[in-house]
């Protein structure tokens, strides 16, 4: 048998070392659970605790926010995200100190609604709110359409295209299906010297479901197709060519079947936009599976080696050999753990640093412990564990 038990990471003390920057992963567990109540010293995986509040019902409670430093308190883009909080739900209750260094939610039932509007600001693009929220809207009393502004392009963030193209397949095969769908009607890039950042705009609807289906993949199958997409916008739309150029010159060599989208936005009087362009790259296999892999242009930086490096990125995660990418290592873990009271179970390759902390948190706030194994020939790793068997009781029976 040439397949054995990984030592549990969750448990590990070696992964666990913590450093003074703030985009520093390491180990960040509850420093108090009382009774149904749960406590944390500073705001790291503050988007995903939070959601995980919500959906459990269970109190958190954040202390020593920034307090050491000569700014203290929450930033911009997490206030937004508490506002964000309010808006989708009913009865939430979020307290916040005058200083910003201690934040208190007692959760209340997720409504979603219609036709909601969300300015996510210049601070963080729009998928920063938008990919936290995958994990809760589909267990709302109603559906939900709401429509974001502000930035769609990030460095730090998945790409809305990415989110479309990749992660909303991916709750479409725990069950998440109907009217799900997200639309891109203005690119928004982050602004570059004197020139304000641009405005984009999505829409997004999720319906709500009475419960998850579980979901058991073992082997991802073989790259069949990959497909792309290019923006260019407030630049020369030649710039896009260029960077299809660079990619299909890797990605050719890999696969015949590759096909990259070019979509130029041409800047009007009316619009505030500032000039950027990108790529995200998706790669489909025989059993229905998406990996993807994003990339922003830079100032002084030849569009085609945007294209090669993109390319590099996708063959890594392919590489991997896992039913999902990276990026979606975390939405795969919560629906498995909310699914019913059944067995999940996929491949998902090289286990990140930041998944690590997911699944411990999944075992805080649910009970939740997912079994690690690792293939000794492929190094890729198969995780499982049993679903909560969560209901959403809030949405009628039609």
């Amino acid at each position: 048998n040439n397949i054995g038990i990984v030592v549990l990471l969750l448990s590990m003390e070696s992964e666990t070392s913590e450093t003074s920057s703030s985009s520093s992963i390491g180990r960040h567990d509850p420093i108090e659970v009382k009774g149904n109540k749960i406590k944390y010293e500073g705001t790291a995986f503050f988007r995903q605790r939070i959601m995980m509040s919500l959906v459990s019902g269970r109190p958190c409670v954040f202390i020593k926010i920034r307090h050491t430093r000569t700014d203290p308190g929450l930033r911009e883009h997490e206030v937004k995200f508490l506002r964000l909080v309010d808006m989708l739900t009913d009865g939430t209750k979020i307290s916040i100190n005058d200083s910003g260094t201690r934040v208190s939610i007692h959760p209340g039932s997720i409504v979603n609604g219609r036709k909601l509007k969300f300015d996510c600001g210049g601070a963080r693009s729009i998928g920063y709110y938008l990919e936290h929220l995958l994990y809760v809207c589909p267990f709302g009393k109603h559906p939900l359409h709401i429509t974001f502004t502000g930035l769609t392009e990030s460095d730090t963030d998945p790409s809305v295209d990415i989110i479309r193209t990749v992660m909303l397949p991916l709750m479409q095969k725990f069950g998440v299906e109907d009217t799900i769908e997200l639309k891109i009607k203005k690119r928004g890039c982050p602004g570059v010297g004197d020139k304000p950042a641009g405005v984009g705009e999505v829409e997004f609807q999720c319906p709500a479901v009475r419960k998850l289906n579980p979901l058991r993949q073992f082997e991802p199958g073989k790259v069949k197709r990959i497909r792309g997409n290019v923006y260019t916008t407030g630049v020369s739309a030649a710039i896009g060519a260029r960077v299809v150029d660079g990619a299909r010159g890797v990605l050719n060599n890999f696969i015949p079947d590759v096909y990259i989208y070019s979509n130029h936005y041409k800047t009007d009087r009316t619009a505030v936009r500032a000039p950027g362009y990108g790529v995200s790259l998706v790669a489909d296999t025989t059993q229905g599976f998406l990996i993807s892999a994003q990339a922003n242009g830079e100032a002084r930086k030849d569009p085609e080696q945007l294209g090669v490096t993109c390319a590099h990125l996708l063959l890594e995660e392919i590489l991997r050999g896992g039913c999902v990418d990276t990026q979606s290592q975390s939405l795969a873990f919560a629906f498995m753990a909310l699914n019913s009271h059944d067995v999940s179970k996929i491949r998902i390759g090289v286990l990140s640093q930041f998944s690590v902390q997911f699944l411990r948190d999944l075992k805080t706030f649910f009970g939740v412990t997912f079994k690690l194994v690792q293939d000794s020939n492929t190094k890729a790793l198969y995780a499982s564990c049993t679903g909560v068997g969560y209901n959403n009781i809030a949405k009628k029976i039609t």
